[in-house]
């Protein structure tokens, strides 16, 4: 499925507090978290290995929050760099940006130099906040092997053996934790454009001024 949602809900939905009892084991059959939803209770780790609470950061200001598959993957390392390119933008408009992967604290750290990127980049190691959010899915051994010969061990990346990857998705979240946009492609190499994404967080916000009134 390919989600691009960015209306405003008729009512919040109630608080989603529960990850998906089963992973899919196709990224087209993920069912991710949409506009209306609240983010459910996250945890993750920054880049010094320390648990932050990602319900505790969005109470701080709105949020772009970026899932991407890891600094091994090309799309993911362009769409960063797209990211980047855009960030004084989004922070102009009162944003944070937030970008998370399964990837381990000491990649992140690698991607970040590397790229020379300004915004918070966090690990999600066990996948958990993935599935809460309805975006994991599970890779096929065939795939993983594959992955493998082209020297991308996903199991050193993270440093856990489940193979689970996030579909990548985009989504914008207010400070009461309500999602006002989501994009989520399963095919990983189609990104959100970042002029969408920045014409998107205009509209969230004239739409959270709208329900302030």
């Amino acid at each position: 499925m390919i989600a691009i949602s960015c209306n405003k809900p008729a009512e919040p939905a109630a608080d989603v507090a529960t990850t998906t009892s089963t992973i899919p084991n196709n990224a087209e059959d993920v069912r991710p978290l949409l506009v209306g939803e609240k983010l459910p209770a996250i945890q993750l780790n920054n880049m010094d290995g320390t648990a932050v609470s990602l319900n505790n950061l969005v109470t701080e200001k709105p949020t772009v929050l970026v899932f991407y598959r890891g600094g091994w993957c090309p799309y993911c390392n362009f769409q960063l760099g797209q990211l980047q390119s855009i960030e004084s933008q989004l922070v102009a408009l009162g944003y944070q940006v937030l970008a998370v992967s399964p990837d381990k604290p000491e990649k992140q750290n690698e991607s970040k130099t590397k790229q020379s990127l300004q915004y918070q980049l966090l690990s999600d190691s066990s996948m958990e906040a993935a599935q809460a959010l309805g975006i994991a899915f599970r890779l096929d051994d065939e795939t993983n092997a594959k992955y493998k010969e082209y020297g991308i061990d996903l199991e050193a990346t993270s440093g856990y053996t489940h193979h689970l990857l996030p579909v990548p998705a985009v989504w914008i979240i207010d400070q009461t934790g309500l999602i006002r946009f989501a994009y989520v492609n399963p095919n990983y190499k189609s990104r959100l454009d970042p002029e969408l994404l920045l014409a998107a967080a205009k509209s969230a916000l004239r739409t959270t001024d709208d329900i302030k009134l």
